[in-house]
């Protein structure tokens, strides 16, 4: 069984906030199996703040999907993170992505993540550690989802 978590913080010590995410959550019964590159990525929908350094980790977990939110969600506040503006500046923002090949519709919890066929910061560290994982709705794997993402930039910056 497969689960990616996003990692991402443009607030303070970036680099120590996203390592202290991941020990956060090792403590909390989660097991950390790959960890991409730390990628600087330019603000995604609100464009006026700090970049950020984001990642994709495998875990591991016990942990229903609910569960496992509450659980990132827990690190998230723990760490301090205020919650001012939707796509806003945070020091820590963890995102379940895929739980293995769920598809869970709910209120608070969308897998896999609603919008990340559409994210370079999402899609980039996560094809470095798993290429082959499958969007369950989209049907794609990672690697071609980045590759859609990459030439729709492409053509839009030639089709203005």
């Amino acid at each position: 069984m497969a689960i990616y978590i996003a990692l991402g913080s443009n607030l303070g010590d970036k680099e120590n906030n996203m390592k202290e995410a991941l020990q956060r959550l090792t403590k909390k019964g989660v097991t950390i199996c790959k960890v991409s590159d730390f990628l600087v990525t330019s603000p995604y929908g609100v464009t006026d703040q700090p970049d950020f350094l984001n990642a994709v980790a495998e875990i591991k977990t016990d942990n229903s999907p609910t569960e496992l939110l509450r659980v990132l969600l827990q690190v998230e506040q723990e760490m301090g993170r205020k919650r001012i503006r939707r796509w806003g500046e945070r020091n820590i923002d963890l995102d379940l992505l895929l739980y293995d090949q769920r598809i869970i519709d709910l209120p608070d919890l969308q897998v896999p993540h609603p919008d990340m066929q559409n994210r370079d910061f999402v899609l980039r560290p996560l094809v470095q550690i798993a290429p082959d994982a499958v969007h369950p709705v989209l049907r794609k794997t990672a690697g071609q989802l980045w590759k859609e993402l990459q030439d729709r930039g492409r053509s839009e910056k030639m089709n203005p």
